[in-house]
């Protein structure tokens, strides 16, 4: 059975039978937008792997969501020569800060790294690091690939509120995060490829790439990214992204297989989720005699008030256990809202709890706004 609405779907509860479809149709998009800006993506046709970001996406970007200017970089990782960009070229380049680039020759590389690039707080006030759409940084199965945290004291505290503080802020562009792998990691879990808490956080034309994090536990998660506390819950933009894009390239973990969050806001512009696995069981709090976990196959979002905004983004052939083979959104205030805007979330698979939507895992009072969207 399909359903057509004919423009916004607010507070619905729907219930159907497991094999109902929605689908939203509109024929124009929303003319009092604030301006937006061209981002240029060098991985649209990248040479290995699927490529950076929805390829249907069209949705307008902000210009605070946009990459951001490496023209004059503070550090050049490299010589020219691809034995001149190491593991710990890029340690050294991410703990001084600034605007980052590589030089590592004509063809693209891939960078192994044996332990993490983490960002020094009082280093530099911008971290930016850009792969030009030729570098790969890979955790190799054995580690985690990118750390902030304004709250580690290891990393220098620089606030007395290091929880809610602008800086750094990190921008990860134009770069391929592949076979992170924060199992290990006991204090600050989660997060395969990149974990973050504080200052501000985006990624543009990134591709995240068989990333792994803990594969059990009832709120760890984040295959690819796990994200906390950024300053005054502005958003984390994920834009022309990619996590996973075919079968064999997806993130798992215990809760969301591309991407975890407690208290955080997202905005997700033009960007691909699929193939991503929520491998845990038992859910949150976890079931009796089970481990916990498995919810959120692309997404999981938890904490109080949050939002998450998709828009241009496609989430298709996720994977949980638990709930919300696509989205799991649960704010615990119920203070939190979605908003979907022409994107498209299909052919997830598995999973329980669909009170509104199919696959979308939340509250039935949370508010969500679906617009120019396909959700089966």
């Amino acid at each position: 059975m399909k359903v057509r609405i004919p423009q916004i779907s607010r507070f619905f509860n729907i219930m159907v039978f497991c094999t109902m479809m929605l689908t939203i149709v509109n024929c124009s998009k929303d003319s009092d937008s604030e301006p937006s800006i061209e981002v240029q993506n060098p991985l649209a046709n990248p040479e290995n792997g699927p490529a950076a970001g929805n390829p249907d996406g069209d949705s307008p970007i902000p210009a605070e969501a946009g990459t951001e200017d490496v023209t004059n970089p503070d550090t050049i990782v490299g010589d020219g020569t691809p034995e001149s960009c190491t593991c710990d070229a890029v340690v050294d380049a991410v703990a001084k800060g600034g605007k980052i680039t590589f030089d590592c020759g004509p063809d693209p590389i891939t960078i192994i790294m044996d332990k993490p690039a983490k960002v020094v707080n009082n280093a530099n006030e911008e971290v930016i690091i850009d792969g030009g759409g030729r570098v790969t940084l890979s955790g190799n199965g054995t580690t985690r690939i990118l750390y902030m945290n304004t709250c580690d004291p290891d990393q220098v505290w620089t606030t007395d509120h290091c929880q809610n503080q602008e800086y750094p802020r990190l921008t990860v562009q134009n770069i391929t995060f592949a076979d992170g792998n924060s199992i290990r990691e006991t204090e600050y879990d989660g997060g395969g490829a990149i974990w973050v808490r504080g200052g501000r956080f985006k990624a543009v034309n990134c591709r995240f790439f068989n990333n792994i994090c803990a594969s059990t536990g009832p709120d760890v998660g984040g295959g690819a990214i796990r994200v906390f506390s950024q300053y005054n819950n502005l958003p984390v933009y994920i834009v022309n992204s990619t996590f996973g894009g075919q079968d064999g390239y997806g993130n798992s973990g215990s809760n969301g297989g591309a991407i975890s969050s407690i208290g955080v806001s997202w905005t997700i512009i033009n960007s691909l989720f699929s193939h991503n696995k929520a491998i845990g069981n038992g859910g949150n709090p976890a079931e009796s005699g089970s481990p916990g976990g498995g919810s959120g196959g692309a997404i999981y979002n938890d904490g109080n008030t949050m939002t998450l905004t998709l828009l241009g983004s496609s989430i298709t052939q996720n994977e949980v256990n638990a709930y919300g083979s696509s989205l799991f959104f649960v704010s615990n205030d119920h203070s939190g809202n979605i908003k979907i805007d022409h994107s498209t979330i299909t052919n997830n698979i598995g999973g329980s709890w669909y009170p509104v939507y199919p696959s979308i895992s939340m509250h039935s009072d949370t508010p969500i706004e679906v617009t120019n969207s396909v959700i089966e």
